[in-house]
Order: structure tokens, then C-alpha cells, then sequence
């Protein structure tokens, strides 16, 4: 592929984040932008320099020019949206979670297969340098027997609910929870590094009538445990920490940035940081434009596979603590 020609599905601020870095990369371009609103897709095109903006979703998929879709909707579009972009002939980003469901996603990835389409999986914890750093440096500590991870991020949609209001984040009808949302990026790492956990559970907190604002999920893997908090209604210090019988590890800022990593054994101490830029999406847009332009599809692909586990216990833990979401059930 000679280049991106990106359009876009979603507005919010990930989205802007995603653009800022595509506008910092060569190789790939904003080409059309949708929205329900076409005040709010007119802002988004002219703040990008795309040129077409479309409130139709069926012309959007048909405009030639589109060679990629990038979906940041509600988590419960992602797998409808997905398919019809893919039934479209465009490659496809979509924003995490994937899916709701593990036969959703695989569902989509045995289509993009099929037809010789990317399909990438939007998390940018994938494509940061330090987490190859992080991979690199775990035989360092010897035998891990303990993993711990937190991101607390207070959200003022949070505070919409306790004023009655109910955001889409934290809404059944959306898909959305702590769980698909913050701890998503605990879970992602914990997959990227050690592979599927032997068994996993989740203990949320759950709103009244509502869905899990925080939680903890514990996994059992051959050896040592896991555990991930997230949250959504408290504030904490975010971090990684990995503890091996000869040393540990320990991840500043946690899964969802990798901001640096700190090597400690019994003989040495050591701090690495292979990521100068702090802005985790321009090494995503960076890294995957890269992959595209070169047609490497096979290491696309491998990132899809960590995926699958990643969503198997996402929906595991998920029902088991009494979650679902609509769809479920059929």
C-alpha cells in the first residue's frame, strides 16, 4: 500500500488524539470524516484537512477514495461497524474493546483474513517501544510469582451518574464499565506479556442498577498471580509492577502508557525509556503506518491473536460477575 486514506467513525477525544499523530505522519491522511452531526463532522474535517464529510454511513463506505476505516464509537457499534467496512473492501482500526463478545471478534478476523484485509485492533499499549523493552528485560528477574497493576482514572462522567445522568460509558445499552474501558489496558498487558491466564474472575463495584464504575481482576497463570485494578471513581497512582524471586519490575504510569521502566535485581538497578515522545498514539499511528506501507500483514495479524485472548477473558469475567450487555443471551 502507497498510502493511508483514513475515514473516520466517532469524534471524541481519542479521536483527535489518533489524528494529531496522523497529521505528525507521513504516509497517511485524513481523507472523509462521518458523523450523525454534520456541524460536528465539518469542525473535525476542517480542523484535519479532510476534504468530504458524510452523515450517511452506507455513501461513506462507498467513496472509493477511503482505503481505511477507523471506528471510535460506543463499545456495542464496534462489531456491526466493523463488518460493514470490511464487507466494504476497506481495512478497518477499531478502537478497543474489539468487541463484546470473543465469536464476534473472531468472526471479523477470519473475514479480514478471507479478503486480504488489515484489521487492527486500536490499543496503543501494542505499539510503544517500551513495552519490547519490557519484554526484553523480564528474564532479568527470574521466576515471576507476583504481578500487580492499577490505573485509577477519575471520570467526570462519573459524576453525571451521581447527578442521575447516565453517560454512555456506564450505560448496559452501550457496552460500558470499568472493565471495558480502564482495566481493559491491565488485562491487554498481562495478555502481551505472559499469554492467557489459567482462569481469571473479577470482583467490581457495581452502580446501583447500572454497571461496574471500578474493580479488580485476579489471574492465575502457571505459577504466580495477577492482579489489575481499574477505576473509574477514584484517583490513584498508576503503575505496573512485576515481581520476580530475583528482582522486580516495575512500569511508571502503568499499562496504558509505559512511561518508563525500572530494572531492580539483587546485583543492579537500571531505568529505561525508549519512547521520547509521551503522546502513547503517535507511536501507534507511527508504528502501524509503518506495517501497512510495508504490506506486513503477518504482524498485524499477531497483534489480533493477543487480542482474542484478551477479549475470551474480558467476556469470561465479565458474565461470571453478573455484567452482560445486549446480545448476550442470543
Amino acid at each position: 500500500m502507497k498510502e493511508i486514506r483514513l475515514g473516520t467513525i466517532g469524534s471524541g477525544v481519542i479521536v483527535h488524539s489518533v489524528l494529531d499523530g496522523v497529521k505528525a505522519t507521513d504516509g497517511i491522511r485524513l481523507a472523509a470524516v462521518y458523523s450523525r452531526s454534520r456541524e460536528k463532522g465539518e469542525t473535525l474535517a476542517k480542523e484535519y484537512g479532510a476534504s468530504k464529510v458524510y452523515t450517511d454511513m452506507e455513501e461513506f463506505l462507498q467513496d472509493e477514495e477511503i482505503n481505511f476505516v477507523y471506528i471510535a464509537t460506543p463499545n456495542l457499534l464496534h462489531y456491526e461497524q466493523t463488518k460493514k467496512a470490511l464487507l466494504a473492501g476497506k481495512n478497518v482500526i477499531c478502537e478497543k474493546p474489539f468487541c463484546t463478545k470473543v465469536q464476534q471478534a473472531e468472526e471479523l478476523v477470519a473475514f479480514a483474513k478471507e479478503r486480504g484485509l488489515f484489521l487492527v485492533d486500536a490499543v496503543p499499549t501494542a505499539f510503544l517501544p517500551n513495552l519490547e523493552v519490557l519484554k526484553r528485560e523480564l528474564p532479568k528477574i527470574g521466576k515471576i510469582r507476583l504481578v500487580q497493576g492499577n490505573y485509577s482514572q477519575y471520570s467526570s462522567r462519573y459524576d453525571l451518574l451521581k447527578k442521575g445522568e447516565v453517560p454512555n460509558i456506564f450505560n448496559p445499552e452501550y457496552a460500558g464499565g470499568c472493565l471495558m474501558d480502564i482495566n481493559f489496558y491491565n488485562i491487554y498487558l498481562n495478555v502481551a506479556l505472559f499469554g492467557k491466564p489459567q482462569s481469571a474472575v473479577y470482583y467490581p463495584n457495581i452502580y446501583p442498577g447500572l454497571l461496574d464504575t471500578s474493580g479488580i481482576v485476579v489471574m492465575q497463570y502457571d505459577g504466580f498471580v495477577s492482579e489489575s485494578a481499574g477505576a473509574k471513581d477514584t484517583w490513584g497512582v498508576n503503575f505496573f509492577q512485576i515481581e520476580g524471586e530475583d528482582g522486580y519490575i516495575y512500569v511508571k504510569d502503568g499499562s496504558n502508557g509505559l512511561a518508563q521502566i525500572e530494572v531492580v535485581t539483587r546485583i543492579s538497578a537500571e531505568t529505561l525509556n525508549e519512547q521520547e515522545n509521551p503522546d502513547r498514539w503517535f507511536y501507534e499511528v507511527q508504528n502501524l503506518t509503518k506495517l501497512v506501507l510495508c504490506d506486513d500483514y503477518d504482524a498485524v495479524y499477531r497483534r489480533l491473536d493477543t487480542m482474542l485472548i484478551v477479549m475470551e477473558v474480558l467476556e469470561t469475567v465479565r458474565k461470571e460477575a453478573g455484567i452482560f450487555f445486549p446480545g448476550d443471551l442470543r
